[in-house]
């Protein structure tokens, strides 16, 4: 289980999100968390930050009136890489319209609602009632270390303090969402007025986790806190393999994952990449040309987008640049 922790960050969009319900202030949590701990991104760097050149891996499927390109992220990234440009900015640029896994609402009251609906439970069931008194104490340093108290976040599933607990802490080590392709691609789409759709929406992502047996969540969050130290170089190791556009190495990365623990790949990358071939499949239909962002996680390795396309007749060719 413990493995999955550096694939989350290639595979789900809803890891950016995972901060809002727990960042003190927001109004998803109870109550007001103390002002003098808080965890919040990063504050932008009094001085430029030097940029290292990164060549993501770039695909692209075509017919005569129709092309889409398939760009796999890191969902959190720290400033510095310069991926935006050469392939991938000419790409996006000649796109008329972005696809990403799922499209935020504008309106935070929306996804404080669907974070409400499907990360609390409506029974009020504790987190200490779910898991050891040796693990529930681990968990407790491990919330207690961000500056933030336990007790608040007692009935939220497993799962999502799970998604948190691996990502808080990137957080206070300089990675941001912010940085992230899929807040820079939006940010650019919206600025050229191009439209932007999402191949799920908020609520089937999170419903991915939601549906969880009970003991996968706990035994993720007791993963998530067993590891919590070496998020950062499992992080570090795949940003340097996506950076490089060494889509072996990170499939052989992603691979041991989900060797381990077929039944979350089943359900977090091969069922959803089946589906979103349907949709590109379908997409081929319409004349233009799209720019299809997702968690690289999805375009590595066997059972792939790219290979669930191949089995509906469609190719998809890396783009060398």
């Amino acid at each position: 289980m413990k493995k999955w922790l550096k694939t989350l960050a290639t595979t789900c969009a809803i890891i950016p999100l995972a901060q809002c319900a727990l960042i003190p202030g927001n109004s998803v949590a109870a109550e007001p968390a103390p002002q003098s701990a808080p965890v919040a991104p990063p504050a932008a760097p009094a001085e430029p930050v030097a940029t290292t050149d990164a060549d993501p891996a770039l695909w692209v499927v075509k017919d005569e009136d129709t092309t889409i390109y398939l760009f796999g992220t890191v969902h959190v990234l720290k400033p510095g890489l310069s991926w935006f440009d050469e392939a991938v900015r000419q790409a996006f640029d000649k796109s008329d319209q972005l696809m990403l896994e799922m499209v935020l609402p504008e309106n935070p009251k929306d996804i404080e609602d669907i974070t409400k609906a499907l990360t609390i439970d409506p029974e009020g069931k504790t987190l200490a009632s779910r898991m050891t008194p040796e693990d529930h104490a681990s968990y407790a340093a491990a919330v207690g270390a961000l500056g933030l108290p336990v007790e608040r976040f007692e009935t939220f599933e497993p799962w999502y303090m799970g998604i948190n607990l691996s990502i808080l802490p990137l957080l206070k080590l300089g990675y941001n969402p912010a940085e992230g392709p899929e807040m820079v691609l939006t940010a650019a789409a919206k600025a050229s007025s191009k439209p932007i759709a999402g191949l799920e929406t908020v609520e089937q992502q999170l419903g991915l986790f939601d549906q969880l047996p009970e003991v996968q969540q706990v035994a993720f969050l007791n993963a998530v806190v067993k590891d919590i130290d070496t998020l950062e170089p499992m992080l570090n190791i795949l940003i340097d393999q996506w950076s490089k556009g060494d889509s072996d190495a990170l499939a052989a990365t992603l691979n041991e994952s989900m060797e381990t623990t077929p039944e979350l790949a089943q359900i977090l990358l091969f069922q959803r990449n089946a589906n979103w071939a349907d949709q590109i499949k379908a997409r081929m239909d319409q004349p233009g040309t799209v720019f299809v962002a997702v968690g690289a996680g999805h375009l590595a390795g066997q059972h792939s987008v790219q290979d669930y396309l191949k089995e509906r007749g469609l190719t998809a060719t890396r783009v060398d640049y």
